[in-house]
């Protein structure tokens, strides 16, 4: 079994408000999960109305496969939230015993 972990960091230039921020943030992890069957949320900058840290999760027989889907994930996030900056990503795979 491996398991496969993410991060999306993003930015969000032109909004400016919280309310706008959880919007877009549980619409696009909403999409994530249906799409790519991952555990998506927000982890990180909660209380900030501009940016925001997505934690993804994948589990696997095959550590491709996991690292695959989630990197499918992000390029999704780029090229259908055009309003989105996305400021860094990382993707890493763990083989679980």
């Amino acid at each position: 079994m491996n398991v496969a972990v993410g991060t999306i960091a993003i930015r969000l230039p032109e909004n400016h408000t919280l309310k706008g921020k959880r919007q877009v943030v549980q619409s696009m992890t909403a999409r994530l999960r249906d799409r790519f069957e991952v555990s998506a949320a927000e982890v990180e900058g909660q209380g900030l109305w501009q940016v925001a840290t997505i934690g993804l999760s994948c589990v696997s027989n095959r550590a491709d496969h996991a690292r695959e889907t989630l990197e499918n994930a992000v390029t999704f996030v780029v090229e259908h939230y055009p309003e989105i900056e996305v400021t860094e990503s990382h993707v890493e795979v763990f083989p679980v015993l």
